[in-house]
């Protein structure tokens, strides 16, 4: 799960990023320092890999392990390839003669509008608004299982970390429902703070944690592995195909932090060449943390791999520091929202109230959906399908298409189309297997 839009907003900490009108850009004009292509690189690297991850191992076991590999390097590509659709819309509207083309496509939203008007960015801002708003519903999922797995669990309650909490109660009360509950006065205050400039901190903070916990897992796999093997299986049907699928769209979502990178690459003829580099690189390290988690466990891994860790003051540890870390990056991802809906309901105004109300809202969410990796397939095959491969290819084409080949326009034509085939489906059967539960 990617921290795309609030990198983005953090990418242009102390510039306004609220406007009265949608004509003027979500980013501001002022120069800044250009970045080296390991800076590039770092930045994009650790901006797609988020909490999603963490929910690979059980993928690979819910799709079979070979159709998972084959889907998170297909997804990669697409991905890729949508990034490079925006990147080239990008660059062909600002050789075009027109303050805003030239000036003023900086963001995704911003391109929306240069290629379909107010709809555009409507629809962009739309999807982004729902994006992070359920990746943070995910955030909540995952502290409040975790939570009543380590501290309200005992050994009749193995299905804890995969969202089946009935039997685990405080005074009887679902210990999620108390700890998603006891989150919100802070998550609150938090979400109050007007500039990133004060959470910016915290985004370090958290990539630290969450690759020490990643580290500390791929240690434990191995170990497990070299002491006990699993039957593992290397298919899985077409449901769980569109489940993968979602999953993996999911943990690669980092489209909106393409166009502000490119702005801050040093040299941008190597751009689109380093983003290869790096989303298989990321293909990479995701393919060697669920096969490992799924050949660690087989059968009994959990949705939230770090259930699997078992007892210990260590195994305690990562998983505390798992949820202080999607705690802190709630409010960086909602900051995004913020912009979107203070923009457009209150003139770019400042506005507390609706602040607290998406909390609350995003709060009851939560309280209803009991799977942490059934929650972001859906995610994956609705929102981050459109946004990452729908969009850029819809876009590419209505600003090419006087001007691309036949077989040009039929490659983004398909792209569009298998976009929303794999949504649609996805999007179906990750409710089906919501509901199951």
């Amino acid at each position: 799960m990617a921290r795309n839009n609030s990198r983005e907003s953090l990418l242009r900490v102390g510039k306004s990023t609220k406007t009265a009108c949608e004509e003027t850009p979500l980013l501001g004009n002022n120069p800044k320092p250009l970045s080296s292509q390991a800076k590039t690189f770092a930045n994009l690297f650790i901006s797609i890999i988020g909490a999603g991850v963490l929910g690979l191992p059980y993928t690979f076991k819910k799709t079979g392990w070979f159709t998972c590999l084959i889907t998170l390097f297909g997804i990669a590509g697409l991905v890729y390839h949508g990034m490079m659709l925006l990147v080239k819309t990008r660059r062909k509207l600002k050789a075009v003669s027109s303050p805003l083309h030239d000036d003023q496509v900086a963001s995704f939203g911003d391109l929306g509008f240069a290629a379909c008007g107010n709809v555009g960015r409507f629809a962009v801002d739309t999807l982004i608004v729902l994006s992070q708003s359920a990746f943070c519903i995910g955030y909540l999922i995952f502290i409040g299982n975790t939570m009543a797995n380590l501290f309200n669990s005992n050994k009749s309650l193995s299905a804890v970390a995969t969202g089946l909490l009935s039997s685990a109660n405080i005074y009887g009360i679902s210990a999620k429902t108390v700890y998603i509950w006891s989150l919100l006065p802070f998550q609150l205050v938090l979400n109050s703070i007007r500039t990133l400039t004060h959470l910016a901190p915290l985004s370090i903070f958290a990539d630290i944690v969450q690759f020490g916990a990643m580290g500390v897992v791929l240690v434990q796999d191995s170990v497990m592995i070299s002491h006990q093997t699993h039957h593992v299986e290397a298919f899985g049907s077409l449901s769980t195909f569109f489940y993968g699928m979602g999953v993996a769209i999911y943990t690669f979502e980092g489209i909106g932090m393409v166009l502000p990178l490119e702005d801050e690459t040093k040299d941008k003829s190597k751009f689109p060449q380093l983003v290869c580099f790096s989303m298989f690189s990321i293909a990479f390290v995701y393919a060697a943390f669920g096969l490992l988690g799924y050949l660690a466990f087989g059968e009994n891994t959990k949705d939230i791999i770090t259930s699997n860790m078992g007892e210990g003051a260590l195994s305690t540890a990562v998983q505390l520091g798992l949820c202080i870390n999607l705690f802190f990056t709630f409010p960086l991802m909602m900051n995004p929202v913020y912009d979107v809906l203070e923009r457009r309901v209150f003139d770019g105004s400042y506005c507390l109230w609706i602040r607290w109300l998406v909390v609350f809202v995003i709060s009851l969410i939560a309280l209803y959906v009991p799977g942490f990796t059934d929650f972001i397939s859906l995610v994956g095959c609705s929102a981050c399908c459109v946004l990452g491969l729908v969009f850029p290819a819809l876009f590419h084409y209505i600003v090419f298409k006087d001007e691309m080949s036949p077989t040009r326009a039929m490659v983004d034509i398909a792209v569009i189309v298998v976009g929303l085939v794999f949504g649609i489906s996805g999007t179906w059967y990750s409710l089906q297997e919501i509901f199951a539960v």
